[in-house]
Order: C-alpha cells, then sequence, then structure tokens
C-alpha cells in the first residue's frame, strides 16, 4: 500500500515534552483505499493514531482511534487540528520550532511510508488532551 500513498504539507506541533501532533495530507494515487494502523518515531516512546470528537456537551476530547486511518483510493485523508492527527506520546527530547521530526507510518499489510514533518509553534485547537479531572472541594477552614 505504500507505494500509492505520499504525504504533503506535514507538520508536527512543538512540545518540551509529553506529546506532540502530526498534521498533514496523505494522498493515495492506487486503486485500493490504504488503512493506516500504526505509526513509529525515535523521539516518542510510542505513536498513537487520533482522533478528536466532540462529546454532548461539545467538549472536543482527543481519543485513540483503534480502526486506523482510512486513505481511500484515488482520494486524500487530512490531518488537521481539532481532527485526526498522529499522536507522539511519551517524547525522549523537546520537539523546537525549525527542527525536523522523523515519522513513520505502518499500514495494514506491513508496509510503511516514512516522512519528515518540520517542528511549528502551535498553541492547539480547543481540544481536551488529558482525561478531564473530577473537580475537589478545597477546605478553606
Amino acid at each position: 500500500m505504500a507505494e500509492t500513498v505520499t504525504m504533503a504539507d506535514q507538520w508536527a506541533s512543538a512540545a518540551d515534552a509529553g506529546m506532540a501532533a502530526v498534521f498533514g495530507t496523505f494522498t493515495n494515487t492506487g486503486h485500493h483505499d490504504a488503512h493506516i494502523v500504526s505509526g513509529e518515531s525515535s523521539v516518542a516512546g510510542r505513536v498513537e493514531l487520533h482522533e478528536v470528537t466532540p462529546d454532548a456537551s461539545g467538549t472536543k476530547t482527543m481519543r485513540q482511534k483503534d480502526d486506523g486511518f482510512v486513505v481511500p483510493a484515488g482520494g486524500t485523508r487530512e490531518l488537521v487540528p481539532g481532527g485526526d492527527h498522529v499522536m507522539l506520546m511519551d517524547l525522549r527530547e523537546p520537539l523546537q520550532p525549525g527542527a525536523d521530526v522523523a515519522v513513520t507510518v505502518v499500514f495494514e499489510d506491513g508496509s510503511t511510508l516514512p516522512f519528515t514533518a518540520q517542528v511549528r509553534e502551535f498553541a492547539g485547537a480547543d481540544e481536551d488532551y488529558q482525561p478531564s479531572e473530577p473537580a475537589t472541594p478545597h477546605d478553606h477552614g
């Protein structure tokens, strides 16, 4: 599958630690859908494929997309802030603006697509990247 898929306009969000997101556009010139099931990067302890979905209150929450991403035959799949993205988890080093980060996505058939994403400053897209903590009462006594 990887031979028919390209990645364009790719970039990663800057981060000192924790996690960073990778965005861009996959294009599939083939005649069959391409199914991305995982990812790898030397700068991250693990790589996950994520989606952002609103809950009943409209709050956007990021979660792992267990079935991965499908890049349709003859079509594209956009990874955008506030939507689907590749998440670099447990960063092993800071990602500084202007640096390049190597990322590889893995397809269902085991083939891989390596690409380099430039790191950019990015404030976020109004999604919740951590599980919400319940409010706790404070003792003012």
